[in-house]
């Protein structure tokens, strides 16, 4: 599988399993599972088939680990528009945690602090490199940290999906350390 299909597919899986199941006929379980035979299905009747050889192939080289396979079904690890429950338990975060974002966000994220938009969590990074991958997707990349510590004494949930990206309802911006 080329480098460019391996790209599609990944794209077109994010897009269905984790924002428009429904445009492709999918119905996500209430954890956000689907049976890969009724996903291989639903691509195919769509103009998209996508092989069983192509879907494992995606899933183990997908550099973020987007997608887990567990008995024959499948499911984003996060990011997801649509509602669902991943059914992670709270956990412990380290005691700092990292955002990658683009400087045109900074106003208001110094105002509101950091919130899930769209999606159900806030995703933050376990280290700076990875919140510099993430932020240079828009630009050139600016890494807050979270002081993610405080915000767990202070009461805040913290969970931490399969892929280790952590997630959690909003980072107030008392807990951010921005550049000045």
């Amino acid at each position: 599988m080329d480098d460019r299909r391996t790209v599609k597919v990944s794209k077109y899986l994010a897009k269905h399993l984790r924002h428009q199941p429904g445009r492709i006929g999918l119905v996500l379980d209430p954890n956000g599972w689907v049976a890969i035979e009724d996903l291989l299905r639903a691509t195919a009747e769509h103009g998209v088939p996508i092989t069983r050889a192509e879907l494992d192939h995606v899933v183990a080289v997908n550099d973020k680990q987007r997608f887990t396979i567990e008995d024959d079904r499948i499911r984003a690890n996060q990011g997801h528009t649509v509602d669902v429950d991943l059914g992670l338990p709270p956990a412990t975060p380290p005691p700092y945690l990292y955002h990658g974002t683009v400087a045109a966000h900074l106003a208001a994220i110094r105002a509101e602090g950091l919130r899930p938009m769209a999606r159900h969590h806030v995703h933050l990074s376990p280290d700076r490199e990875t919140a510099t991958r993430v932020g240079a997707r828009r630009g050139r990349p600016v890494v807050l940290a979270v002081d993610a510590g405080a915000m767990h004494r202070d009461g805040h949930v913290f969970h931490v999906s399969a892929n280790g990206v952590w997630l959690t309802a909003a980072v107030p911006p008392a807990y951010l350390r921005l550049p000045h």
